[in-house]
């Protein structure tokens, strides 16, 4: 005789509680499958808003609209990603995957709608495929002449309409900056170039957005295989997630094609899969030579290697790789390889003392003192990453660099976050996400608010957003958060 039935017999009156009972299997698989059918539906409806938001217009005829679809579908985004996590890790991986694939898809349904630097793509690799250094020429120079067509550089029509620009000499082009050569580095002229050679004749804007989509596909696969192996395999779909279904990758890395997208998947890779130093350098150093922006990405790379010869290997194989990827181009235009960079860095304002840089340190500092701080608050957080970072979380490092460096100098360029968001991916650290959020109200929103200070509100919110997301993931917070959830729990029985 049990216990409780002799309990029950010495004490009739007293009921026994039956023992609990745990879900059944039919329960279990009955939330798994509303859990699963509630994010397939967010995906869906996360689609179907990129598409209709592609389809409202581009952003000089309908900032506002586009601003309102984006935010609808970063909400959607956050939804779906909340949802994820609940879901096995097998059925999140294929919901992952398909809504990569479905979202990069909605890119591909209109033509570029917020940049035009796609253009310049198409033209760098008909130049290259034409023989000629893309850093020879501009694309109205007279020399380039018999590689126009009509498509990028329209003369049977009326030059009006987003994206066409009059040139000094009256000529009408798509391409932005058409008076001075290419500003690109030479591994992403080598994928205009590579695009071109295999796009059938007049294939026009898609091969590019083609080509950003698989860009972004891979990066997503890049990113599971990351962190399947790195962190719990249970939360690497809904990590994968942070970057399959951001709004801003269907917009900016395949609607608008943006090059980051291939320094994203290069960065990924040296970051996550590479095992030896040299094999980590030699990818970051061809990442850097895709756009500049990675070289944030060094001193994480480098977290935790004190010894000499593991730094010397990792910096000495990324040099060695941008030297080679710049090689023939060096050869063929010399030292005009650097094309229009230096007259870039002075046009958006990347000098000391530019009114359009630096909007949060300026409300502090005069605007000399503004650059200076910034590039010392870099090279503080530089250094400490490299020697008191943890050298198996290398995108830590990474991330912490590179999103504190976008909040620094506060750029309007939304796609300049697409390396901000695969190392959220990496790290899940979401609260960084508003840099993109930032720079997507500064880009759009600029000319429906003259006059306001928004680039200050943009990054300063996300500062706000950013610090107090550091602040709840110290250990001291996660213990004040534990023992008021359990007070509230327990006063919850006593009562």
């Amino acid at each position: 005789m049990t216990d409780t039935a002799a309990q029950h017999r010495h004490d009739p009156g007293r009921s026994v509680a039956p023992p609990p009972s745990r879900p059944t299997a039919r329960a279990t698989s009955r939330k798994t499958r509303v859990r699963i059918a509630a994010n397939a539906i967010l995906l869906a409806a996360l689609t179907a808003i990129v598409v209709a938001t592609l389809r409202a217009g581009d952003s000089h005829s309908a900032p506002g609209r586009l601003l309102g679809g984006y935010a609808v579908a970063w909400i959607l985004f956050a939804a779906a990603v909340w949802t994820v996590r609940k879901v096995p890790a097998r059925a999140a991986t294929v919901l992952v995957l398909t809504g990569s694939a479905a979202l990069a898809l909605g890119g591909l349904t209109a033509q570029p709608r917020t940049s035009d630097d796609m253009y310049r793509y198409a033209w760098d690799g008909r130049v290259q495929a034409a023989g000629i250094s893309p850093y020879a020429y501009p694309p109205a120079a007279p020399e380039l002449a018999r590689l126009r067509d009509h498509w990028l550089f329209p003369t049977q029509e009326p030059c009006k309409g987003w994206g066409l620009t009059h040139t000094g000499s009256g000529l009408c082009v798509r391409i932005n900056r058409p008076t001075v050569p290419t500003i690109y580095p030479p591994v992403a002229e080598g994928w205009y170039l590579a695009v071109h050679t295999l796009s059938p004749p007049d294939s026009r804007h898609k091969p590019l957005q083609a080509s950003g989509a698989v860009l972004a596909f891979g990066t997503t696969l890049a990113l599971l295989r990351v962190l399947r192996r790195r962190a719990d395999p249970q939360r690497a779909p809904a990590g994968a997630a942070l970057w399959a279904w951001c709004p801003a990758v269907a917009l900016e890395a395949v609607n608008n094609a943006h090059i980051d997208t291939l320094g994203v998947l290069l960065l990924v890779l040296a970051l996550g899969t590479a095992t030896t130093g040299i094999r980590r350098g030699a990818l970051l150093g061809a990442a850097i030579a895709v756009k500049l922006l990675p070289v944030l990405a060094l001193p994480g790379a480098l977290s935790g290697q004190r010894s000499p010869a593991q730094v010397l290997r990792v910096v000495a194989a990324a040099v060695a790789a941008i030297c080679l990827a710049y090689l023939p181009y060096v050869t063929a235009s010399g030292a005009d390889v650097l094309g229009y960079l230096p007259g870039y860095l002075h046009e958006e304002g990347y000098e000391p003392g530019d009114v359009r840089r630096f909007a949060l340190l300026r409300l502090l500092l005069p605007g000399a003192a503004a650059g200076v701080t910034a590039v010392a608050l870099l090279t503080l957080i530089g250094l400490h990453m490299w020697w008191r970072g943890d050298p198996a979380r290398p995108w830590r490092g990474a991330l912490l660099l590179s999103g504190t460096a976008l909040l620094l100098f506060s750029p309007s360029y939304p796609w300049y976050s697409l390396l901000v968001i695969a190392l959220v991916a990496m790290d899940g650290r979401w609260e960084w996400l508003t840099l993109t959020l930032a720079g997507t109200a500064l880009y759009l929103a600029g000319r429906l608010l003259p006059g306001f200070p928004l680039q200050a509100w943009a990054y300063g919110t996300a500062a706000i957003v950013i610090t107090a997301g550091a602040c709840l993931r110290s250990g001291r917070a996660r213990r004040i958060l534990q023992r008021h959830a359990r007070s509230l729990r327990f006063g919850g029985e006593r009562i």
